[in-house]
């Protein structure tokens, strides 16, 4: 994971570190009820997975419009659902009701 600009979103430490304990590593064929309700977002490996979640926890309208606008925090899309559902992924999971953000695991990305 890399890191979401920390001059412009500092999460609290409290929130930051319960986000990061309830994250693990999912598979993707899990998630498929979940993306078929549409309440499955997807993380650029670009950003901290973390502090995004933790933007929507605060619901920072102004932060996730910009992420959404760059499309570094969209929906999954149909494709992309396909393409792990045929590789079987592991991805980075989170809830942050209603939502539950993805992030594909990297070799830089493990804890």
């Amino acid at each position: 994971m890399t890191t979401l600009e920390r001059t412009t979103f500092a999460p609290t430490e409290a929130l930051y570190l319960s986000l990061n304990q309830e994250a693990a590593p999912l598979a993707w064929c899990e998630l498929q009820r979940f993306f078929a309700q549409g309440r499955v977002l997807w993380v650029s490996e670009t950003l901290d997975f973390i502090a995004v979640a933790a933007l929507i926890a605060q619901d920072d309208v102004a932060q996730i419009a910009a992420l959404t606008a760059n499309g570094t925090l969209v929906p999954v899309s149909d494709q992309q659902a396909r393409q792990w559902l045929a590789t079987e992924a592991q991805l980075w999971t989170v809830v942050v009701k209603p939502w539950i953000l993805v992030q594909e695991i990297s070799l830089q990305s493990v804890r």
